[in-house]
């Protein structure tokens, strides 16, 4: 039995290690272990509940606000306080920058040089890379000039034999189908989001305090008052959108496009899909009780990829399992009653693999993340959503079970920031007429209420974010769970011995030389995992042991 090691693979924020057998040019069987323990949530046991939102944000320095946000609503839940609308527009400005930073960037940086043979670009035609460009937008910087310019500076890498960010790729693989122009295009523009997205992250800035680590999210709403009632501020937050906007409409979604039709099959085979979805919704479109809200990208469980029958999440449903984790072992326990307890790891395929536990909802596996969003939002007839995802099906010419796939979930984020770009327009005006209107209220007052429970369930842009939280009679915590996206995607079989969906999408998979797995990193990096990952690719017809890098 040959094993393959991958290490390390960047483009992954923390450690992951993936076992992959391969069997006839697919992939058989799949685990996925993560490898790193951290235990926030033991550290935040008691101490001042009103810390948690400032400590879990430290549980990553990528997407820097989304556990500040969880963390917030769990408060908010407990006190039974909750953001007033111009708090609630505030929030949402803050997380709706945070998905075009990190969708974007993700799609760039992160991904596409899983689909982008970045050596390739060397025998383009600057002059046929402006015409391709012209066809599929209208965006700066895409003149012939431009693009000779990106050339030499990608020869200048070359021939200095060092590609710095674009070093030990798998250059050359015979899965790279983009011809060279196509190729010059995504590097132009993965060097120009580099520089664009200093903007992107300036407008979380704008009514967070700082990034990343925000601080203006309190209990109740928020803190930045002088702020949200600053029109300079609102405009400047706006004109920085639009640029957002421009790019999002002629780079992003043409690159997807592009990116997408010489990979159809990948769609059509549904190649790297799951069965099962949730997502928990997003940004809040009323104040109030959190069990009342409406949201403007619904929440949803779909079974068994039945877009017909969507069902409301109902948190009750939600268990984590430690059979196979490396912690003590335990029955199945809904969040609010967990239990961090880790053990000393040692890798089993049969036994305990990870340092993830399992999440399951009603016992199943389910995908979180951009493509349970849109899914589910398209399933409740969002016509934001549904508008955008015809629009790609159509141009494609592929049905939508396409979506269930590595290509679909790649889409799905592009969409979702789309939609989520055109949207903050609408509050930004909205933010504008209430403050004309007096309606200038940006938190709640509460009390402490003594002993007390709250959720904060939230979708962010890796998937649905949940952070549970009990307040003891002192007024300190006393439990503290955070379920994350990366759990729900990446954690391991479960005692039915239910692969984890991540597993699952890796099953089935065409691998063309397990030298290069380029396949597997594909769909691997289309979860936009948040661990940094060693992958281990196993072939039962030789015993060679290989090692290699990759970027």
């Amino acid at each position: 039995m040959a094993k393959y090691t991958i290490d390390p693979i960047t483009r992954i924020e923390g450690h992951l290690r993936i076992d992959v057998e391969i069997e006839g040019g697919k992939v058989k069987d799949a685990w996925s272990s993560a490898q790193l323990f951290r235990g926030l949530e033991i550290i935040l046991k008691g101490r001042d509940p009103r810390d948690a939102p400032y400590i879990t944000q430290r549980a990553c320095g990528v997407c820097t606000e989304v556990h500040a946000l969880a963390s917030i609503r769990a408060l908010d839940d407990c006190f039974k306080a909750y953001a007033p609308n111009l708090g609630r527009l505030a929030r949402n400005f803050v997380h709706g920058a945070q998905y075009i930073h990190d969708h974007v960037t993700h799609f760039y940086q992160l991904h596409a040089l899983d689909w982008v043979d970045v050596v390739s670009a060397l025998s383009a035609d600057p002059k046929k890379t402006a015409a391709l460009a012209g066809n599929l937008g209208n965006y700066p910087k895409s003149g012939a000039a431009d693009f000779a310019a990106v050339k030499n500076r990608l020869k200048a890498f070359v021939d200095s034999g060092q590609l710095g960010p674009f070093a030990n790729g798998y250059w050359g693989h015979p899965d790279y189908r983009l011809p060279p122009e196509a190729n010059l295009m995504a590097v132009a523009h993965y060097l120009e989001w580099l520089r664009l997205q200093v903007k992107a992250s300036r407008m979380m800035a704008l009514f967070g305090g700082k990034n990343p680590h925000i601080q203006t999210y309190v209990a109740g709403g928020v803190s930045c008052v002088q702020d949200m009632l600053n029109v300079d501020r609102l405009a400047e937050f706006l004109y920085y959108n639009k640029e957002m906007q421009a790019f999002i409409d002629n780079v992003y979604i043409p690159d997807l496009l592009a990116v997408a039709s010489f990979y159809k099959d990948w769609g059509a085979k549904q190649i790297g899909g799951c069965t099962n979805f949730l997502a928990y919704g997003n940004f809040p479109m009323n104040g109030g009780d959190y069990a009342k809200e409406k949201m403007f990208l619904q929440g949803g469980v779909i079974m068994n990829r039945d877009l017909a029958k969507p069902m409301a999440v109902d948190p009750k449903n939600i268990t984590e399992e430690v059979t196979r984790a490396w912690y003590k072992d335990g029955a199945a326990k809904h969040p609010y009653e967990g239990v961090t307890e880790p053990i000393v790891p040692k890798y089993d395929y049969d036994g305990k693999y990870s340092f993830f536990k399992a999440p399951r909802y009603q016992g199943k596996p389910m995908e979180v993340g951009p493509l349970a969003q849109v899914l589910a939002a398209y399933a409740a007839g969002n016509p934001a959503v549904k508008g955008a995802v015809g629009a790609v099906l159509k141009h494609l010419g592929v049905p939508a079970a396409a979506l269930f796939s590595t290509l679909g979930r790649t889409a799905a984020r592009a969409i979702e920031t789309k939609v989520v770009a055109d949207a903050m327009t609408g509050w930004v005006m909205e933010a504008v007429e209430r403050i004309k209107a007096g309606d200038i209220k940006t938190v709640t007052d509460w009390e402490w209420p003594g002993e007390a429970m709250g959720m904060g369930l939230i979708d962010v842009p890796r998937g649905a974010l949940g952070h549970w939280v009990k307040i003891n009679k002192g007024n300190k915590v006393e439990n503290y769970q955070m379920v994350v996206p990366s759990t729900w995607n990446l954690g391991p079989r479960d005692a039915k011995g239910q692969l984890g969906p991540v597993e699952e999408a890796l099953v089935g998979t065409p691998v063309a030389d397990p030298k290069q797995p380029l396949e597997i990193l594909r769909t691997v990096h289309s979860f936009d995992p948040c661990i940094a990952c060693g992958v281990h690719v196993i072939d039962p017809d030789t015993n060679e042991v290989h090692k290699f890098k990759i970027l």
